[in-house]
């Protein structure tokens, strides 16, 4: 569990994620792709949720390399969960990606989202080869 109260806790986070998926035996293209999302969503917690945490897991079985990220907030949610998955919304003046480049770049993206906070989960998910 990587908590995430400054940038340098992302840094971190981002660092742990970056060796996860290499460690995994994953190219860079897809360590890129799991980093880059991870910093969208942490910058997010961190800009909008008041920080949070942030935990990576690495569930992969016999057949598939398949590398998690769990991103939680205790913010305040999102209040349209629709309109911020829209390509061009940018809350806050962001200029990031925002959370539709985030779940561009991962084969799995889910989003709970309440007064109480926001939960992403992201996957990415490869065949391992023979």
């Amino acid at each position: 569990m990587h908590p995430l109260r400054q940038l340098q806790d992302l840094i971190q986070a981002r660092l742990a994620a970056r060796e996860m998926v290499r460690d995994a035996g994953l190219g860079v293209a897809d360590q890129t792709r799991f980093v880059g999302a991870l910093s969208e969503l942490g910058a997010n917690a961190l800009d909008h949720g008041g920080g949070g945490n942030c935990e990576l897991s690495d569930l992969s079985d016999a057949r598939h390399v398949r590398l998690q990220a769990v991103v939680r907030d205790s913010g305040g949610g999102i209040a349209d969960l629709e309109r911020a998955l829209e390509d061009g919304h940018a809350r806050g003046g962001s200029q990031g990606a925002g959370l539709p480049g985030a779940r561009r770049l991962v084969d799995v993206f889910e989003i709970h989202s309440s007064p109480a906070g926001t939960c992403v989960t992201v996957q990415i998910a490869r065949r391992r080869r023979p």
